[in-house]
């Protein structure tokens, strides 16, 4: 027998089997500084989102309207996606908190 066959089998054989513990971490609201501030700023461009989805259903309900009454198909077409788009702009900036939730709890379970 060499050295490092030596070294190696009696390594090998004094090392412990190690497993992985179970690792449970939370979110927390005190882990840094500014988490106050920070959820204040998120909330705030929340509502700017859903002020813009607002505006840009009007704009494109007048594009729209615009579009039907001139007989203008490519105008009225944009109007129609755009009140769509702007509806679901609404729908993701109302939802986010939920749908981020959902998805946390989802990714608890794997």
């Amino acid at each position: 027998m060499t050295i490092l066959s030596l070294i190696t089998e009696t390594t090998t054989a004094a090392l412990p089997v190690v497993l992985p513990a179970n690792i449970d971490i939370n979110p927390n609201d005190s882990g840094l500084p500014g988490i106050a501030q920070l959820r204040t700023i998120v909330g705030a461009v929340m509502t700017i989102g859903l002020i813009l989805s607002v505006l840009a259903l009007i704009v494109s309900a007048i594009v729209w309207g615009f579009g039907a009454n001139s007989s203008n198909p490519n105008l009225a077409g944009r109007g129609k996606i755009g009140v769509l788009v702007s509806c679901g702009a609404a729908v993701i900036c109302g939802a986010s908190v939920t749908l981020i939730n959902f998805f946390w709890d989802v990714g608890q379970q794997v």
